[in-house]
């Protein structure tokens, strides 16, 4: 009998991927690089008679808060990193070559910096000649490798970082066999990289074929390859990867979301949770729209103040949904929700507009694209436009007129009714954004930047 009990999870909002390593002799079991939320983990473990014993971080992250807290809190659980992680909670710290024995099941642990300084890699061995898999954390991705430029390096350079990533790409992990399984913490759509595939695991053999990052290369030409045109980092990453070094206050995900009245909400961010169409259609003045169907957390990252009290708005049935997407960042602010929707004064409607409609009065509009830059870089954009990727909307909104009437869009117009409800929340007299996007725009056939 194979003696692995080995889970995936992957969170598509935030391109998370987290992993139960057991062994079934023994029952018991490790959780690496936990979500916040950890019921999942624990049905699991009961389900394959595993105990957890250990929660093992690859790193400190920056882009969501991990529940090494919740999961220690209610399994008794040790929380151990690499010798270099600097928290303010009790951990076992990971030597290089350590081993975890679970039973027949062992990890490997790898010191790995790059990333981060205290970065490692856990190898799953089974009792074989050669390893089952390689849980990579943010050092290898499928088809990338973790940044070396994103913040909490605390006083490593980035290029110091880069120069320690190339050493452990290729002394640390290229020296596994090819045949071994890659697992990594994120897949596309993470800021932790640039080129990041949709697969969630893949093999040392693949990479060392695909992946740009992992070409025969000097060390310099990979500090310089890594090194360019990486996405904006999001506002909130320092804040969440100062919150994972803190001994915080854990989730209760089965806490209610109370109703709260509109005294109580005078102040906070009200959080008009519905898709852009039924936002657009009718909302209370000054909401700010951020569709739970999307990638919710992240873009709640990028234009609110992680300290801001929020009162969501929305449909019933999402309100808990949305608290805790919303603590998997840290973002812990949520008041409740807003026990009268519609509020004084009566509803407030969205100016959208289509591609043909905005064709005939562009120069009516000062244009703001929200995509971020390489999604530019490989479609273009609409003539005129300015270039203020959504991450940086709150940084720069000086450089915007309030009085002159504005005009977002995004790829698909998403991210363009968050972008352009903020604006409105924080004084801008009119804005509109794009249905369908920058996508909707090319198939019309219009001029393209």
């Amino acid at each position: 009998m194979n003696p692995l009990v080995f889970r995936q999870y992957y969170l598509d909002c935030l391109s998370h991927a987290s992993y139960l390593v057991g062994d079934r002799g023994t029952g018991r079991a490790v959780v690496v690089d936990p979500q916040r939320d950890i019921g999942q983990y624990l049905a699991d473990a009961r389900e394959s008679g595993l105990d957890i014993e250990l929660v093992l971080e690859t790193h400190v992250h920056a882009d969501f808060l991990s529940g090494h807290l919740e999961l220690a809190r209610a399994t008794g659980a040790r929380i151990c990193y690499g010798a270099e992680a600097e928290v303010d909670f009790p951990i076992s710290r990971l030597a290089d070559g350590a081993r975890i024995a679970l039973g027949e099941v062992e990890l490997e642990i790898r010191h790995t910096p790059g990333h981060t300084p205290e970065s490692i890699c856990a190898v799953v061995w089974t009792g074989g000649p050669e390893p089952f898999g390689v849980l990579t954390g943010d050092t290898l991705f499928v088809g990338d490798v973790g940044r070396p430029d994103l913040l909490g390096a605390r006083g490593w350079s980035a290029e110091r970082l880069a120069r320690a990533l190339y050493r452990s790409i290729h002394d640390r992990l290229l020296t596994l066999p090819d045949a071994t399984r890659v697992f990594p913490a994120h897949g596309a759509g993470s800021a932790c990289g640039r080129n990041l595939s949709a697969s969630t695991s893949s093999t040392i053999g693949e990479q060392r074929l695909a992946n740009y990052a992992l070409a025969p290369m000097t060390e310099d030409q990979f500090v310089r390859a890594v090194g360019v045109d990486q996405p904006v980092v999001p506002q909130y990453f320092s804040y969440t990867a100062q919150r994972n070094r803190e001994n915080r206050s854990t989730l209760d995900e089965q806490e209610p979301v109370e109703p709260v009245t509109a005294e109580r909400a005078e102040g906070a961010v009200i959080l008009d949770v519905r898709e852009p169409e039924e936002f657009a259609a009718g909302h209370r003045a000054g909401a700010v729209n951020i569709w739970l169907g999307g990638r919710f957390a992240e873009l709640a990252g990028q234009v609110l103040r992680p300290t801001d009290p929020i009162v969501l708005v929305g449909l019933p049935g999402t309100r808990r949904e949305a608290r805790t997407r919303l603590a998997r960042i840290g973002f812990d602010g949520v008041l409740g929700h807003l026990a009268d929707e519609l509020g004084p004064g009566g509803l407030r409607t969205a100016d959208r507009t289509t591609a043909e409609g905005l064709a005939g009065r562009l120069p009516e509009f000062h244009v703001v694209d929200v995509r971020g830059l390489g999604e530019i870089a490989g479609t273009g954009s609409i003539p005129g436009a300015q270039l203020i990727p959504l991450p940086e909307l709150t940084s720069r909104v000086a450089e915007l007129d309030r009085e002159r009437p504005t005009l977002v869009y995004c790829a698909s117009g998403n991210r363009s009714s968050t972008a352009a409800s903020w604006l409105r929340a924080n004084g801008f007299t009119s804005v509109t954004d794009l249905r369908g996007g920058f996508g909707a725009w090319l198939d019309a056939g219009f001029p393209v930047r």
